[in-house]
Order: C-alpha cells, then sequence, then structure tokens
C-alpha cells in the first residue's frame, strides 16, 4: 500500500508514549516489529529513562534486524511470543501487535498477566488492530501454529470489506500471500477484540478486574491496565476523551472506506496491466 493510507500503531505513539510516561515504564515489550516504525519511538523512550526494549518478532525485516543490532538497549528476540514471554522478567508494559487472532491474544494476555503477578508489576498493555478488519475477524501470519481446534477456516487470497461478513475473492483487504483471514467475521473466540473480551470477563468471574480503553482509530488501540496501579486514574484520564470516540468512530470508517476504494484502484489498474501484457504477448 502506498505510504500515503497510515496504518502504523506508530500513529497513535502520542498517546502510547504519554501513557508510558505516566506509568513510569522504563521497560518494555513489544510483540511485532513490521518496519520498525514504532520500536524506534520506543527505544528512544526507554533509552532515555535507561530501560531496555525487548522486541518480539520471529519474522522481522533485514532492515529491523539490523537497526536493533546497532542498539544498544535493545534485545530483540527472533521466537513466536507464546513461546518466550514467560522467560521476560521485569516488564513494566507490553505492545501486542503481533499475530492478530484469538487463540494468539488471549493467550498473550494471560501469560503477561502471569508474568505481572509473579514479578509484583501492575499490567499495562497496548493492543493493536482492535478495530476493523481484525477485530472480530482472526488474522493468521503462520496458520500451522495456531491449534486446529482454534483455528478458524482460512483464505489467504479473499479480502475483507466493510459490511459484508465473508470474505470476497480478489477484492479488499487482504494478505495477497502474506498472511490469511477467517472466512467470516464475527462468533466466539474470532477477532482481537473478542480475545480482549474474553479475557477480561475470565479474569473478573476470578475476581481481578481491569480497565479497557477502545480507541476507534488507525485499525483500533485498546489498552488495558490495572486498576489498582499507582498511575491508572492519571492514565484513565489522558485517555478518557478519546475512549469510544464517535466522532473517532466516523472518521475511522471514512479512512477505511477511502482504503478500500485505494486498494480497489490498485487492482483495477494491475488488471489493466495484466490484459495489457496479454495482448502485447
Amino acid at each position: 500500500m502506498p505510504d500515503l493510507l497510515i496504518h502504523s500503531m506508530s500513529e497513535l505513539s502520542d498517546l502510547i508514549l504519554g501513557g508510558l510516561q505516566l506509568a513510569g515504564a522504563d521497560h518494555v515489550v513489544e510483540i511485532g516489529a513490521e518496519h520498525g516504525g514504532m520500536s524506534s519511538l520506543l527505544a528512544d523512550h526507554t533509552g532515555a529513562r535507561g530501560g531496555t526494549l525487548t522486541s518480539i518478532d520471529p519474522a522481522p525485516k533485514p532492515e529491523f534486524r539490523a537497526w536493533a543490532a546497532r542498539e544498544p538497549h535493545v534485545r530483540h528476540i527472533e521466537e513466536p511470543s507464546l513461546a518466550v514471554i514467560d522467560t521476560l522478567a521485569g516488564i513494566d508494559a507490553w505492545l501486542i501487535d503481533g499475530d492478530h487472532n484469538w487463540y494468539t491474544v488471549f493467550h498473550e494476555l494471560t501469560a503477561i498477566e502471569r508474568a505481572c503477578r509473579r514479578d509484583g508489576r501492575p499490567l499495562l498493555a497496548f493492543l493493536h488492530d482492535i478495530g476493523w478488519p481484525a477485530g472480530r475477524r482472526d488474522q493468521y501470519y503462520a496458520p500451522e501454529r495456531i491449534p486446529a481446534e482454534h483455528r478458524q477456516p482460512f483464505s489467504h487470497e479473499a479480502g475483507a470489506v466493510l459490511d459484508t461478513a465473508a470474505l470476497v475473492p480478489g477484492r479488499g483487504f487482504r494478505g495477497m500471500g502474506a498472511f490469511a483471514f477467517a472466512v467470516h467475521e464475527g462468533g466466539p473466540k474470532n477477532g482481537v477484540l473478542t480475545a480482549i473480551e474474553d479475557f477480561l470477563a475470565e479474569a473478573l468471574a476470578d475476581g481481578r478486574d481491569y480497565a479497557f480503553a477502545e480507541i476507534p482509530a488507525v485499525f483500533g488501540l485498546g489498552i488495558v491496565f490495572a486498576l489498582d496501579a499507582p498511575w491508572s486514574a492519571r492514565l484513565a484520564d489522558l485517555l478518557m476523551p478519546f475512549h469510544r470516540n464517535a466522532l473517532l468512530r466516523r472518521l475511522e470508517d471514512n479512512r477505511l472506506r477511502n482504503y478500500l476504494q485505494v486498494i480497489a484502484l490498485q487492482d483495477e489498474a494491475a488488471g489493466s496491466d495484466r490484459r495489457l501484457r496479454s495482448v502485447a504477448w
């Protein structure tokens, strides 16, 4: 996609970095590095505080791997998140922007909570892609890593479009081989937001209550944090104006429709190019 189509968690960095500052977060874990746009901001934050950034991504871009190797206070772990969260200690905050599906996110949150309770740290997690298209529809970068009983029927070729629960062949937001989407949207154990809700419901049933803020912009940002943290009231004050904000939600809907229109124009141009090459051949 062209760079003008904003999509990165870094677009929400003012809120994220503001939250980290309020929480006094020195040691931060980022799950999912992509091109490192958010990583560099987190490295600046943790470096200024004498802390560390731990990045977890099993398949980072070569440019990111080279960047991380040059940064003395950045540690990169090239493994799936669920294989390493339990090995990390003393973490103040977690950013989750990796594999956007119910199984992975639910178990990431469960493992993070376990680590926080073990280390006596209040839970603070920022989660990207809680909105459309992955909020209620699983996305798989590596479907084989998801147990079969938790894996939705999926497609690498069909795409997600707004106002349609089923994927559409050859149209819409799709991975083009890089990732797969669940064929259908909605239902149990499907999507990032569903995973968060299920985690929060299970925690509440066991007497553990967390706050949850939902920022409906740039594919959606969710913040889960401990209500008894000394900084929780100040963080809530920071987030409240943006929480489920109706104007942001309308702007995001407009952005997504424009995003999908650009994809449609790209598909049309690619189809025209293929037809021209066929005629020339």
